[in-house]
């Protein structure tokens, strides 16, 4: 059950299914108990696995890898937190092979990057934010500075600048 509090009865999930029936698959496991609540988790944002099935924000921080978009919401600055409404601590994240297509609305993704697709046909490869960066840990954004150097998606293409298409694709480093 999606709860929200009764002043944000609009709110939208951040993430979308667009082909994962087949394509995707909700992975289980647990938030991290030592995350701090310090910053908003939104679904679509990038996570990174722990030993024992955790799950914490990308930070960057260490051996981290992305490994797949956040399912759900961590976001006590919203007041939303289905995490901690369960008191169970279990969390879910999308993962993947290339066949899986996300819409990824905004704030879930880096809104200083530049979204314009790709005319010539080559392939925009999308890491995630690491602390360092300008818009805060864990975000999508075009590989480059400060974003991690695996990509965990390729930019189908931009909707305005509040919703991009996302494709996973995991490549192993």
């Amino acid at each position: 059950m999606f709860r929200v509090p009764l002043d944000l009865v609009a709110q939208k999930r951040t993430i979308r299914p667009l082909y994962a029936n087949h394509q995707a698959t909700p992975y289980g496991g647990f938030l991290d108990p030592a995350w701090d609540r310090s910053k908003d988790i939104l679904p679509g944002m990038v996570m990174a696995k722990q030993s024992s099935e955790q799950f914490t924000l990308y930070t960057g921080a260490g051996a981290q890898k992305p490994f797949g978009l956040s399912a759900l919401f961590v976001a006590p600055v919203l007041g939303i937190d289905e995490v901690r409404y369960t008191a169970t601590n279990l969390f879910t994240v999308w993962v993947g092979d290339s066949q899986a297509v996300f819409e990824v609305l905004a704030p879930a993704f880096d809104p200083l990057a530049s979204w314009a697709s790709q005319t010539d046909g080559s392939r925009i490869m999308l890491g995630a934010t690491k602390t360092a960066h300008a818009s805060g840990p864990g975000l999508l954004s075009p590989l480059g500075a400060n974003v991690s150097t695996e990509p965990i998606a390729e930019l189908i293409m931009p909707v305005g600048t509040t919703k991009i298409i996302v494709r996973l694709n995991r490549i192993a480093a």
